[in-house]
């Protein structure tokens, strides 16, 4: 009798193991859901502003086809990656990098039209735009903190163990790549730089004279 109640106590301790563990594998599921959820709505608002910042500028610089072309396209890929949600965070991230490549080269080209940095419509996209990128970057340390705990508990024991079995994977991390961030820096030492010849300067003048060399009595030679 007492062999059977300690062998359903053990079975009812064990499924509330297994509970508690799917249970926090779950919340922890829905906490990185929830913070993607922050960062999809910014990257939404961010590709609604693209179009009237294109049309702003193109009303200046209608001969620069080339760069519109280039942001209509990386903002058409950056809107179908992000179609695929949080898990396709890596594409989604990679395309919102070729997107921030191809609007830094529109504002390269504003840069070059003073009246139109000066107008209201562009200064006010571009203030919204900033504050969008900021917004972005709070949503995604939030979310890649979500991650980083999500996959944490699915990859240590006891929870990893069980992961598998309900379906639980690792979720990737969301990190915005510019293709400008991968060039190499390019260091400047001036046009007026002397070249390094290898010989070490010359030591400063200090204007102390130079020590006295006692000259030898007649008929002696110079000291070896």
């Amino acid at each position: 009798m007492w062999a059977v109640i300690i062998i359903i106590v053990v079975i009812l301790l064990l499924g509330l193991f297994l509970v508690g563990i799917y249970n926090g594998m779950v919340r922890g599921r829905n906490r990185v859901d929830e913070a993607w959820s922050g960062i999809d709505v910014q990257l939404k608002r961010r590709h609604d502003l693209i179009p009237n910042l294109v049309e702003t500028v193109k009303g200046y610089a209608a001969h620069e086809k080339e760069v519109f072309e280039a942001v209509t396209q990386a903002r058409a890929n950056a809107m179908s990656a992000q179609a695929g949600g949080a898990a396709s965070a890596a594409q989604v991230a990679q395309a919102e990098g070729q997107l921030t490549g191809a609007l830094g080269r529109l504002f390269a080209v504003a840069e070059a039209y003073p009246q139109l940095r000066a107008t209201e419509n562009f200064q006010q996209l571009q203030a919204e735009l900033t504050n969008t990128e900021d917004q972005i970057a709070g949503a995604r340390r939030i979310y890649n903190g979500n991650v980083q705990e999500y996959n944490t508990k699915i990859q240590t024991f006891p929870a990893a163990a069980f992961a598998g079995m309900f379906g639980f994977t690792k979720r990737e991390f969301f990190e915005i790549e510019s293709p400008a961030d991968r060039a190499a820096p390019v260091v400047s030492f001036g046009a007026d730089s002397p070249p390094n010849t290898g010989t070490p300067p010359a030591p400063p003048y200090t204007g102390a004279p130079a020590p006295d060399v006692p000259t030898p009595p007649p008929g002696q030679g110079t000291p070896q």
